[in-house]
């Protein structure tokens, strides 16, 4: 089989139609949208409009709400830090902080912190120090041998000010 030999399976593309493009395309002239009325010209709103009464989406009730000042987590699993480490990516020598993490490339932004999960298994003793991390987390660290230090999240404020 050479590259100009490859095809698609039959019947596996359909082209499509091209519409008011003459009479014997069989979809010329008006384009299958018959002659006159709404339905016949663009910027057709029929769906959403309901003849003046207010719509339905607009009458339903609205839910839930969404905090303006929440945080936001970089999450990491405990099974890619392990992974790291056995990479070389990570020294379990050291404290693993945030920056390092960073600068691993395990986490691509900190935003508001880095939260640990317990998702995959860590045998390496490690000495970690983020801003959260899981119940289980913590208990499969220190199963291992190894501590998690719980740090505050740091404020933007403070942030700003710093740099």
């Amino acid at each position: 089989m050479k590259l100009n030999e490859i095809r698609d399976n039959p019947g596996a593309t359909k082209k499509r139609m091209r519409v008011g493009r003459g009479p014997g395309s069989g979809k010329g002239k008006m384009g299958g949208r018959g002659i006159k009325g709404q339905n016949s010209r663009s910027g057709v709103a029929i769906k959403s409009y309901e003849g003046g009464q207010m719509p339905l989406y607009m009458r339903l009730p609205k839910r839930g709400f969404n905090k303006p000042n929440r945080k936001a987590f970089a999450v990491v699993n405990l099974g890619l830090i392990e992974k790291f480490i056995t990479e070389g990516k990570l020294d379990a020598a050291n404290a693993i902080t945030e920056d390092a993490l960073l600068a691993s490339g395990l986490v691509r932004r900190k935003l508001d912190g880095v939260r640990v999960l317990a998702k995959g298994e860590i045998t390496t003793k490690v000495n970690l120090q983020v801003t959260g991390a899981s119940k289980s987390a913590v208990e499969a660290v220190e199963k291992a041998g190894g501590s998690v230090e719980i740090l505050a999240p740091v404020a933007k404020k403070e942030e700003a000010a710093a740099e």
